[in-house]
C-alpha cells in the first residue's frame, strides 16, 4: 500500500488527486501526517477527494491510528490515515 506524507504546506488539491489516483489504482492508501495543521491540510484532500470519488458510486472511509516514526533521528508519533472505499447504498 503506498504511503502518502503531508506536511502543513502541502495543497489540499494535491493531496485531494494523489488519493483519488491511488484508489482508482489501488483501492487503498495511507496518509501520514504529523502536526495539527499537516492533519488539517489532509482532512481537507479528503473531503475533495470525496467529490472525485462519489460519481463512481463509492464513498471515502478512514481508519486512523497512531504510528511513531523517526525523523532527522528523533522519534515522533504521527497520526496515519489509511483511506478507502466502499460502495454507496
Amino acid at each position: 500500500m503506498k504511503v502518502l506524507r503531508v506536511s502543513s504546506t502541502t495543497k489540499p488539491n494535491s493531496i485531494a488527486g494523489a488519493i483519488a489516483g491511488i484508489i482508482r489504482e489501488e483501492g487503498k492508501v495511507q496518509i501520514q501526517t504529523i502536526g495539527a495543521a499537516a492533519l488539517n491540510q489532509t482532512i481537507k484532500g479528503i473531503a475533495i477527494a470525496r467529490g472525485y470519488i462519489a460519481p463512481t458510486g463509492h464513498d471515502i472511509v478512514c481508519t486512523p491510528f497512531f504510528n511513531d516514526i523517526e525523523v532527522n533521528g528523533e522519534t515522533r508519533t504521527a497520526i496515519v490515515l489509511t483511506v478507502e472505499t466502499r460502495v454507496i447504498d
